[in-house]
């Protein structure tokens, strides 16, 4: 329930910064001010046309959240007319709102922090779900191992405790005692003999900063998983300004294109990407790995077809750029993680 409680927090912590880029205009509302409450203007309708705000500010708890869910579930209606163009003409949802035709969708930042923090509260709650298994010894990590041991051994002997107090027999209790000491014992020497033989020294990688986070991670697992999962969500927006100089690279020195042009695209497309995501996550927690396999093709088709209708392009000019942009990607995904691995390393 604590991780489900966790989740909703973040969707509707997403929702409000959501919200702060993609301000609320307010609704019909009444009008019974005569002048905004925002900046003085006087009203000549059931919104200011200064600043925007509507002419009536509701006051009460029930309009607070009535806002919040209104966020989440709506962004003000535009969520539903933008999704469906983000999914199957992602190219047209680009050139719309690069031209100017804005009024009718999600704005691409609005729309891509919601997606980012949807899709961490996706992942808490998820892996929540599979949680409540023995930890397992991984990559040499046995201090979870022994963690875990210990602490079913002292459930034990307080059971065993009770049993004695009730002068009950403890002959049972007493074997799977000595048990989980002997595997405890072995946890123990095992890891001794693997720390004693590992060198000091030994690399990982060529980068410095990598080398010291794979040593983080396998000194403490859980702690780093942490750590990366923390920065990753912070630095999410990073991924954006890493990736347009790449996409610039398809139309160097290209006048009828701008970097304002290919921001927008990157944006809608790390949309994209990041609910495809959550999707595999949700399909992948329900077992159905095979169509978790067949995302891994969506991308590519969703690349050819946003550079189509974002650029114009012809289906030659498209496919090449897809090919290469596919490349690019990834390779903006590995300068992400070396930066992520960085922070981590500090």
């Amino acid at each position: 329930m604590n991780e489900i409680t966790e989740s909703l927090a973040e969707i509707g912590q997403g929702a409000l910064a959501a919200q702060a880029v993609e301000p609320d205009t307010g609704s019909e509302g009444h009008t019974h001010e005569t002048a905004c409450l925002n900046c003085g203007t006087p009203l000549i309708g059931p919104h200011c046309h200064s600043c925007g705000q509507a002419a009536h500010v509701h006051r009460s708890l029930g309009a607070f959240f009535h806002d919040l869910l209104h966020g989440v579930f709506h962004f003000e209606g535009k969520i539903w007319r933008t999704l469906p163009l983000l999914v199957w003409r992602p190219g047209r949802l680009t050139r719309e709102y690069i031209d100017g035709r804005r009024a009718s969708y999600v704005s691409p930042i609005a729309l891509f922090l919601f997606s980012v923090f949807l899709m961490f509260a996706a992942f808490h709650a998820l892996e929540g779900a599979e949680g409540g298994e023995m930890p397992t010894v991984r990559s040499g990590n046995f201090d979870e191992a022994i963690g875990a041991s210990e602490k079913e051994l002292a459930g034990l002997r307080a059971e065993r405790q009770k049993l004695q107090d009730r002068r009950a027999d403890t002959d049972a209790i007493d074997r799977r005692i000595d048990s989980r000491k002997q595997a405890l014992e072995a946890l123990k020497d095992t890891r001794s003999a693997i720390t004693e033989n590992l060198p000091d020294q030994q690399r990982y990688s060529d980068f410095h900063q990598i080398d010291k986070a794979v040593k983080k991670f396998k000194k403490n697992p859980e702690l780093a998983a942490y750590k990366l999962q923390t920065y990753a969500y912070k630095y999410s927006w990073a991924l954006i300004p890493i990736s347009v100089p790449f996409l610039w690279l398809l139309f160097p020195f290209s006048r009828r294109f701008h970097l304002y042009d290919h921001t927008v695209f990157v944006t809608y497309s790390l949309c994209f990407m990041t609910l495809l995501v959550i999707l595999g996550m949700v399909l992948d927690s329900l077992g159905a790995k095979a169509l978790v396999t067949v995302l891994f093709v969506l991308p590519p088709i969703h690349m050819y077809r946003q550079l189509r209708g974002a650029y114009g392009l012809r289906w030659f000019g498209a496919f090449w750029r897809t090919v290469v942009l596919g490349w690019f990607a990834s390779t903006a995904l590995v300068i992400f993680f070396v930066m992520i691995m960085a922070q981590i390393s500090i």
